[in-house]
């Protein structure tokens, strides 16, 4: 059966994990003969594409307006062309992503009245925290329980801003009134810690499912060489554990530290490696395509320290491609991804000493990291093939449609 299918997210470039997903899926139902209808904010970072003329205008976060604060919360724009594609295309189902902050819940009423099944693909928790990572003053939180987003009020979820975590609390609440659980037939979660979260805090279990992330890996080579480096690749951010990482690599001197992203961390990162003279780490900024493949062919294993519930994984998947172990919290979703001893460790989230013990053993242990790391794409070929997600997500959107 082929369907048309509307993608819809607030970037049309790559900004996260949750970016790169959405234009696979994207290329995925292309690939089988679907025809997908793309729909985002503008932006001038957007992909070019024959769809961007559609785009409505969005928020402007960087220098907000009151204009643009009403639009956080509901974008007329984004409703008026919506109105207009589904008039022009009659698109069969939506498949959402992270949607909100620049398209918003203005939306969902729409593709209700035109009687137009709702997937979600669920890339963090913002059906269950105003701030959509369960974490509050760098401290895992759930206190919203799911429901009572005022809870946020005093502790400054957002960002420590009063200000910011108002508009953050009111849009929870305006987006659950417009039907961001009640309107979506099918809730797609990443892992299974991410479905049993939404579910423990009041998303109908009946609405969830988990299916993993996938990886194409045909055209990638997998190393056969012994690595030189450990390499960090995400953002730079405390709730990432890069502050961990930096303790446990501490006691590693004797081999390099490659960080490789941006974020909110950097310059706090910057001024740490610098107080205490960590000469063997280095700090890269931000690398895409050829150049990040290439640093983590060459690298020992990599790391994902997180210290949050880390929905799925993404560079697990990406490491395990390239024939490399990976050293991760057991927490979230990463222990989905991660067998322990086989294709990488798990460490309790925060413990330094534990991180620099499996460090160690990967530094002294070169060709049995190798051996894990062929482990690991010996999974992500087999339980992470676009083949098999394909075929599951048909399963999906046959059973609302």
């Amino acid at each position: 059966m082929t369907l048309r299918v509307l993608q819809i997210s607030q970037n049309y470039f790559i900004r996260g994990g949750s970016d790169i997903m959405f234009f696979r899926n994207i290329e995925l139902l292309k690939l089988h003969g679907h025809q997908v209808i793309p729909f985002a904010a503008q932006s001038p970072k957007n992909e070019p594409g024959e769809w961007n003329h559609h785009f409505p205008l969005a928020a402007d976060f960087e220098h907000p307006k009151p204009l643009d604060l009403i639009r956080f919360v509901y974008s007329m724009p984004a409703r008026r062309s919506l109105e207009k594609i589904i008039q022009e295309y009659r698109p069969q189902i939506a498949h959402l992503h992270i949607y909100y902050g620049k398209i918003t819940t203005s939306i969902l009423p729409i593709l209700k009245d035109a009687g137009i099944p709702i997937v979600q693909t669920l890339h963090e928790y913002k059906l269950i925290c105003p701030v959509y990572s369960l974490v509050s003053i760098n401290k895992i939180c759930e206190a919203c329980e799911g429901r009572h987003f005022y809870r946020a009020l005093p502790r400054k979820c957002n960002s420590g801003s009063l200000k910011r975590t108002v508009l953050s609390v009111i849009e929870s609440y305006v987006s659950r009134a417009l039907g961001s659980v009640d309107s979506v037939d099918r809730f797609i979660a990443v892992s299974k810690a991410l479905e049993q979260k939404v579910v423990k805090h009041g998303v109908p279990p009946e609405k969830v499912i988990t299916l993993h992330n996938w990886l194409d890996v045909t055209d990638i080579q997998p190393a056969s060489h012994i690595g030189h480096y450990f390499l960090y690749f995400g953002r730079i951010e405390r709730l990432k554990g890069i502050f961990t990482l930096l303790e446990a690599a501490s006691h590693v001197p004797d081999i390099p530290l490659l960080l490789v992203g941006e974020g909110n961390a950097h310059t706090d990162v910057m001024e740490l490696i610098q107080k205490t003279e960590l000469a063997h780490v280095k700090l890269l900024g931000f690398k895409k395509g050829d150049e990040l493949q290439e640093l983590i062919r060459n690298s020992i294993c990599t790391l994902l320290p997180s210290e949050w519930f880390e929905p799925f994984g993404l560079t697990v998947l990406e490491t395990f491609a390239h024939g490399r172990p990976v050293i991760g919290s057991a927490i979230g979703g990463i222990p989905e991804l991660i067998d322990d001893g086989q294709n990488g460790f798990l460490f309790e989230p925060g413990n330094a000493l534990a991180l620099q013990t499996h460090m160690a053993w990967m530094a002294e242990n070169p060709d049995r990291a190798l051996e894990m790391g062929s482990a690991g794409r010996q999974k992500v070929e087999t339980k992470f093939s676009q083949e098999r997600y394909y075929t599951r997500l048909m399963e999906i959107y046959q059973d609302i449609l």
